[in-house]
């Protein structure tokens, strides 16, 4: 997970004049869906069933993904980030619990971000079941959910695991299997925003950190396809990828103190403008940790410069 010894990673060198290469993400030579591919309802494991929402954009990428989590014949399942209270993906959703043979025993979600939590309390009450949700959830009574919970449900042994970056009350749920269903701490394609100030992205890296050390089996995300071939291999990337966009800007301050928008247009000028809000959100939260550090400093005139 630590940046390679390589010279553009140490900023006293003198290659960091020259701009730092992106890493490779070894997504790219899967066998993964196209985007816009991605089936509507696939069973992913004998316990797990993906639906997807009908809410594709660029920050939510094919959509969100609800998960219907239960063991085949246990009789209950537990609905994952329900996400946008749509009729159609209720139906879906509800379908997959039919087939299930199963009740709900509770509806969790990893975040508070509408996409993945807006038809939480709604099911519920629908439901007759319980919100299981982490701390900062929207005002409804649910129960809270922290780490090292486990989420009752027959046969399947869930565990929650604290995972703040994305935002403060993040988790993810992992899987007596060893895989880990992300919400938006990992996603299957692209990288994650760490929206600053609930976004905290030294945070962030150490939740990386800490979903590395567990080895998981699998990711399973909020948005975009499973990572099933190397998911070491991605939780390494998304590291490395943090690094980079730190080399980058501190590349882009040599020459000067610059404001966040004119960063912005600089540092992802390679990016669909539509994301560019999400991508200054992530940008101050990476300038939240330097100025912390004492290796960037803020003007009067909100202008950025790197520490002599």
């Amino acid at each position: 997970m630590a940046c390679p010894r390589d010279p553009v990673c140490d900023l006293t060198s003198a290659a960091v004049v020259h701009p730092p290469v992106a890493p490779p993400d070894p997504r790219r030579s899967w066998d993964l869906p196209d985007f816009g591919a991605m089936p509507t309802v696939e069973r992913l494991t004998p316990e797990l069933v993906r639906v997807l929402a009908p809410n594709p954009s660029p920050m939510t990428l094919d959509g969100t993904n609800t998960y219907v989590l239960g063991a085949a014949g246990a009789g209950e399942v537990v609905i994952v980030d329900p996400g946008p209270d749509d009729p159609a993906h209720r139906q879906r959703v509800d379908d997959a619990v039919a087939g299930s043979d199963a009740e709900v025993r509770a509806i969790a979600v990893t975040h508070h971000h509408p996409d993945h939590a807006e038809a939480a309390a709604g099911w519920a009450a629908d439901l007759g079941c319980p919100v299981l949700a982490p701390t900062g959830y929207l005002a409804v009574d649910a129960p809270v959910i922290t780490e090292g919970d486990r989420v009752a449900l027959r046969n399947v042994e869930v565990t929650v695991i604290a995972t703040p970056g994305h935002t403060r009350d993040h988790v993810a749920f992992r899987l007596g299997s060893g895989a880990v269903l992300t919400g938006d701490h990992v996603l299957g394609r692209g990288t994650s925003v760490v929206a600053h100030p609930d976004g905290d992205l030294q945070a962030y890296l150490d939740s990386l950190q800490r979903l590395y050390d567990l080895g998981p089996s699998a990711l399973h995300p909020g948005h975009g396809p499973s990572l099933t071939e190397d998911p070491g291999a991605v939780l390494s990337y998304y590291a490395e990828h943090r690094h980079y966009r730190e080399l980058q800007l501190k590349h882009v301050l040599r020459d000067g103190p610059a404001g966040l928008g004119e960063l912005v247009a600089r540092l992802y000028a390679d990016v669909d403008r539509r994301v560019w809000p999400a991508a200054a959100a992530s940008l101050s939260a990476l300038l939240a940790v330097l100025v912390a550090r004492g290796e960037v400093h803020r003007d009067a005139a909100a202008r950025y410069h790197l520490a002599v």
